[in-house]
């Protein structure tokens, strides 16, 4: 535009500027529309990209660290599943030397026949029957492969093993079941007609939940007490990548002749599983952030429509003045802009201070794209300059006499 056309670029600037701030109260409401979407799509996509961290953080914490290894099965004639091999006594020492290995356990279920596990030394035939805790035996480094924790006591050691001595150590659903609470009173338990001295309780573990309704022995306890012949799993705790190695060094060093009769279950690197995930949060966050930018468009171009409406008389005016139909449209896109630059500026602000608090009081590490930030406030005039197209074009349409004709 040129000043001969009848306005100038310095005109419409300030002709917008008035008609933007001519009606504070109408501006604030168009702009907290814009400055809600905006707002909300920062949060929705700074909180799915900072749980998705999280996610990616607990699942390299623990899915990502943890392996199984069991012998290989095979199906024998009459249909039977057996084990093809038996994984060594000494597997944790093994798997230990291992690179990428932090620490490793043995893990067998024990059959301890029909008796009864109790915390006194005579049943009384005429009480309830209770349902039993299975008995688990382990090597001593159950707690630090499994990742557990002991509400009280300690865990039985090598000693404890090595010389198959008659202690427990129960899960904290097991010994409340047991009426067991506390260890520094010595208590036992009793598998049939053996009493068993309770060393400790574990109270958490992140793999292998079913430890905490069990009654866990020593290896060599079990093997003396009860004729434990195998050992059917062991877990490895195994540092962030090393599951490939794993899977082709664990057979060789537990069966160096038939290393085939071995199965390991370790991760792999980019678990599908937590992508699929963490595609599915983006997935859903992205959406109700589309949404609330859809609501915040719609309230920008709701209000220039009535804003045109309103101003009919005032554009007719302009119209007889000289101003030509680009310059009237122009004048309400400017000021549609102008609005959503506004909301997006302060919507990518309130949004980023909500992700970080959130973050905050959850002990999260906050994820955000200073891109995306600066991107949604570019957005939010964008979505102006969408939102203002109709109501410019209609403004643009008035012809003079009849827009002067509807002011009056």
């Amino acid at each position: 535009m040129t000043p001969g056309a009848g306005f100038s670029m310095g005109d419409l600037l300030r002709e917008s500027a008035h008609g933007i701030g001519a009606r504070p109260g109408k501006l604030a409401l168009t702009i907290l529309g814009t400055v809600l979407g905006i707002a909300a799509l920062v949060v929705t996509i700074g909180m799915a990209q900072t749980g998705g961290g999280q996610i990616a953080r607990q699942f390299d914490a623990v899915a990502a660290t943890q392996a199984v290894v069991e012998p290989g099965t095979a199906n024998s004639q009459g249909g039977q599943t057996r084990l093809r091999s038996a994984l060594p006594w000494d597997t944790p020492e093994r798997l230990q030397r291992l690179n990428g290995v932090k620490s490793a356990v043995l893990m067998a279920e024990v059959d301890i026949d029909d008796a009864m596990i109790t915390s006194v030394p005579l049943i009384d035939p005429s009480a309830p029957a209770q349902v039993q805790p299975p008995v688990l035996a382990s090597s001593p480094q159950l707690l630090e492969t499994l990742r557990g924790q002991l509400h009280t006591g300690r865990m039985y050691d090598d000693g404890h093993d090595s010389r198959a001595d008659r202690v427990a150590v129960l899960g904290s659903l097991a010994a409340e079941r047991l009426g067991i609470n506390r260890v520094d009173t010595q208590p036992a338990i009793f598998i049939g007609e053996d009493a068993y001295t309770v060393i400790g309780i574990v109270d958490d573990v992140a793999r292998r939940r079913d430890v905490l309704d069990a009654v866990l022995l020593p290896l060599g306890t079990a093997r003396t007490e009860f004729g434990l012949a195998t050992a059917n799993q062991a877990q490895v705790r195994i540092a962030v990548g090393a599951g490939p190695l794993l899977v082709e060094q664990a057979p060789l060093a537990l069966s160096p002749n038939s290393p085939e009769n071995i199965s390991v279950q370790a991760p792999v690197l980019g678990s599908s599983l937590r992508e699929n995930v963490q595609g599915d949060i983006n997935a859903v966050f992205l959406a109700l952030g589309a949404v609330s930018l859809l609501v915040g468009g719609l309230g920008i171009a709701n209000v220039t429509l009535l804003g045109v409406m309103e101003r009919v008389g005032e554009i007719g005016l302009r119209r007889a003045l000289g101003a030509t139909r680009r310059q009237i449209a122009a004048q309400f896109i400017v000021e549609s802009v102008t609005i959503g630059l506004l909301g997006g500026l302060i919507g990518a602000a309130l949004g980023s201070f909500a992700v970080v608090g959130i973050s905050a009081a959850q002990q999260w590490t906050p994820i955000l794209d200073l891109g995306l930030v600066a991107g949604s406030a570019a957005l939010g005039g964008l979505i102006g300059l969408v939102a203002g197209a109709y109501p410019a074009l209609k403004a643009a349409s008035l012809e003079p006499v009849t827009a002067l004709r509807g002011g009056i």
